[in-house]
């Protein structure tokens, strides 16, 4: 009796260490990931922000609304979750996120956010407050770079669709 329930808490206290592990592994790529973000322009640098994406939102159950806050060399001034919402919305306030901007004094946004189904396309509501939030962003002279819609298994440009 004693040694089967020593087996099992062997395995548990591996699985423990093993998971702890790499969780360990996951931060240390996300935080050289967001370097790399942080130090390099951000525009020409697609595939490295798309990875940092992927890793920080790609799989997660719910929606989130991250709006990326960029200087005027396009440089990360700051990364924010601005919504967190259900498992196919997730609500988003235009003036919340023009504001925001003014506080940072970015000159540029790039907004972020991802589809939980896999299906990185944008909705018409999605294309819709795109507009709205760029034509808030216009009126301030804070250029809006892309939405980009993450998604499990890829992800799509709003500027690439020529949505924007």
């Amino acid at each position: 009796m004693f040694s089967v329930r020593r087996d099992q808490c062997s395995r548990i206290v591996k699985d423990t260490v093993a998971a702890e592990f790499l969780s360990d592994v996951s931060e240390s790529f996300a935080s050289a990931l967001r370097f790399e973000v942080e130090r390099a322009p951000i525009i020409t640098s697609s595939q490295t922000l798309v990875d940092y994406l992927h890793l920080a939102m790609g799989c997660a159950s719910s929606e989130q609304f991250r709006v990326l806050f960029l200087n005027s060399a396009h440089a990360l001034i700051r990364d924010e979750v601005m919504s967190a919402g259900s498992v196919t919305h997730a609500p988003v306030f235009p003036r919340e996120i023009i504001k925001r901007a003014l506080e940072l004094g970015a000159a540029a946004i790039i907004l972020v956010h991802n589809h939980p189904s896999g299906d990185p396309h944008p909705s018409k509501a999605d294309i819709d407050m795109t507009h709205k939030i760029a034509s808030a962003a216009r009126c301030m002279d804070i250029a809006m770079c892309d939405h980009i819609i993450i998604a499990r298994m890829g992800w799509v440009s709003f500027r690439a669709l020529g949505l924007l």
